[in-house]
């Protein structure tokens, strides 16, 4: 019984440390694209340049990660993204993306992270 709530103890402990040191992991470039194509009705053709947007933005933010990089570094780049993604989308889109972009902003300033609003 005693090796049973040690173990216990000790698999609580390690998942404790695990979500203290990465809390939630990043969605895959795919998956965030096809998340904004089921939000904003995206065209086949405009998910496959979202979906290589977020790759590429991926593959930059992995390199200035593993370079030591400033994190100042990554808010240039998030931005130049995003306005790779508005050229794509077309005015009503756009209007819902901004929605989007302006509820996450205030829900990161109140600090309730990333996470949509539960409904």
């Amino acid at each position: 019984m005693k090796k049973i709530m040690l173990i216990c103890f000790f698999l609580v402990g390690i998942s404790a440390v695990s979500f203290a040191q990465g809390g939630r992991q990043m969605r895959s470039p795919e998956d965030r694209a096809k998340q904004l194509k089921e939000t904003l009705k995206l065209s086949d053709e405009q998910t496959a340049k979202v979906t290589a947007i977020y790759q590429a933005q991926a593959k930059s933010l992995d390199s200035l990660r593993n370079a030591g990089g400033d994190r100042s570094a990554f808010r240039p780049l998030m931005q130049a993204s995003t306005d790779k993604i508005k050229a794509i989308l077309t005015t009503e889109q756009a209007a819902a993306w901004q929605k989007m972009q302006d509820e996450r902003r205030a829900r990161m300033q109140n600090g309730g992270g990333g996470a949509p609003p539960s409904k």
